[in-house]
């Protein structure tokens, strides 16, 4: 099978032959029809994330049909469609699985990471961390929910019921939780980069009230138009530390700060004020089984769509680049079976 794979981090993807992976027990392989590409994916060719399995085949939002069963799986037929998402295993057996937080497993194992993930033709994985590929999505369709799309869906969930929602950065993630978050009735404001038009524009066609740039730093969000009221609840997609204390500027008395990324910058030094009236900052780790099910049971229902940017598989290093420096409007994804080619 063709595939992308890391060899080190700072060298680019290499399209290479590979065997063709067999499943072991409890496992399918997948033929690969689409496959997101993530920021996380950044993070791990850039080495901003400890420990990767290596050489390795990154992508973490797999979508395809069972090719083929290991020995004693029995959850999915052969020509089933389905995802594959970031946790690709957890333990069962430390507290952290036991009290419904696998999420936080100590020995949990990663789609893309510390497993091969879906740059390529084919994949394994375990059928237990699948999820069946929802009616009315097509491969690229379905990819950039089972990463932008679950860890959007679990970061909305920490917001409570915040009314006022701030969404720091507009990218994959964002613009499918703001189809969510107007779906459940909340007020949409969408902060990005000074100037990104594009983006504010896309936040705006999807609901959002309000679409402006990021303040400067916590003195000038303070009593500024931007955004032009007090949030409830912001959720940081961009991972730039230096916006925490701009988003808890932002805030009402009693709101939360999300950090959604799986890697920020450091988080510079802010005044107790800021914090201060009960406000509070937590992240977002990783996701659950049962995110995932809810989630596909959901984004029919909105029905929550991605605007999609489509490129190739050998023109993955093209996809994250233009990631990089924020050439992607929505979500980009590897379209393997079409073999689509990339915007120019």
């Amino acid at each position: 099978m063709r595939a992308m794979v890391l060899r080190a981090p700072g060298r680019p993807l290499e399209l290479t032959e590979l065997p063709d992976p067999e499943p072991g027990p409890g496992q399918v392989r997948i033929a690969v029809g689409a496959c997101g590409v993530c920021r996380t994916d950044l993070h791990l060719l850039d080495g901003e994330l400890p420990d990767p399995k290596l050489p390795v085949v990154p992508g973490h939002q797999v979508v395809g049909a069972v090719e083929a069963l290991g020995e004693g799986a029995g959850r999915f037929a052969v020509g089933d469609r389905v995802g594959v998402p970031w946790l690709a295993w957890a333990c069962g057996e430390c507290r952290f699985c036991l009290s419904g937080r696998e999420n936080l497993c100590e020995r949990a194992e990663f789609t893309g990471y510390t497993r091969d993930g879906g740059y390529a033709e084919l994949a394994v994985a375990d059928e237990r961390f699948c999820l069946p590929a929802p009616e009315g999505y097509g491969d690229v369709a379905f990819a950039p929910l089972l990463c932008a799309g679950l860890i959007g869906f679990r970061a909305l969930g920490m917001t409570g019921e915040a009314e006022r929602l701030g969404l720091f950065g507009f990218g994959a993630s964002a613009h499918l939780v703001c189809q969510l978050a107007v779906h459940e009735g909340r007020r949409v404001f969408a902060l990005t980069r000074e100037g990104d038009d594009r983006a504010q524009g896309l936040a705006r066609q999807l609901g959002a009230e309000w679409a402006g740039a990021v303040p400067a730093d916590p003195d000038s969000a303070r009593g500024s138009a931007a955004p032009p009221e007090p949030l409830d609840a912001a959720i940081i997609f961009a991972p730039a530390g230096e916006l925490v204390p701009v988003a808890l500027a932002c805030l009402e008395r009693g709101g939360v700060v999300v950090c959604a990324g799986i890697h920020m910058s450091a988080i510079p030094a802010f005044p107790y004020e800021l914090l201060w009236e009960e406000r509070a900052v937590r992240s977002v780790a990783n996701l659950t089984r049962a995110d995932g099910e809810e989630f596909v049971r959901l984004a029919p229902r909105v029905p929550v769509r991605a605007e999609l940017q489509e490129y190739s598989l050998a023109d993955a290093g093209h996809a994250l680049e233009d990631l990089r420096r924020g050439r992607v409007r929505g979500a980009a994804v590897l379209n393997v079976r079409d073999g689509a080619t990339g915007p120019g």
